[in-house]
């Protein structure tokens, strides 16, 4: 099942996309096999720390953030990946590990890696291990209003 606040959010807004079923799956690569998409248009979301502030990191799954390209990208500040128990009440709607990359529906700010707006269309989690969402690049980018660097590398 979508998250509520994702799926209110879009239906809301009247926005074209598809909702993927798939087997439980944990990881963004399984997760991108499992609802048939590769891992350069599947989204995944990387929870982070910036300067102990908590941060959403969106970026193809055939990649991995570099957490020293981030913080330079972000003036020197000091970035490091959030642990699951710092994040886990954030998204109360959501399987931990599973949350949309719409931060803003939680309050919480999203950068983007650039490469995935090379992307015509991408899939992301959708609140649930089972439930993906696919969405034109183009709407995701509209409505979500990340700030756009280029911060990952490949795994």
């Amino acid at each position: 099942m979508l998250s509520p606040r994702l799926h209110n959010f879009l239906d809301e807004r009247h926005v074209p996309y598809t909702t993927l079923i798939h087997d439980r799956t944990l990881t963004a690569h399984e997760t991108a096999a499992a609802a048939h998409v590769g891992n350069q248009l599947f989204a995944k979301t990387v929870m982070l720390k910036i300067d102990g502030d908590l941060a959403m990191m969106v970026m193809p799954a055939a990649y991995r953030v570099d957490l020293l390209r981030l913080s330079r990208a972000l003036g020197g500040r000091n970035v490091e990946l959030a642990q699951e128990t710092e994040f886990k009440d954030a998204f109360p709607d959501c399987e931990l590990g599973a949350m949309p990359p719409f931060g803003h529906l939680y309050g919480i700010p999203v950068y983007v890696d650039s490469r995935l707006a090379a992307q015509p269309e991408i899939a992301f989690n959708a609140g649930s291990h089972t439930d993906a969402v696919r969405m034109s690049y183009a709407e995701f980018e509209r409505l979500a209003q990340p700030e756009l660097l280029w911060l990952a590398h490949v795994m």
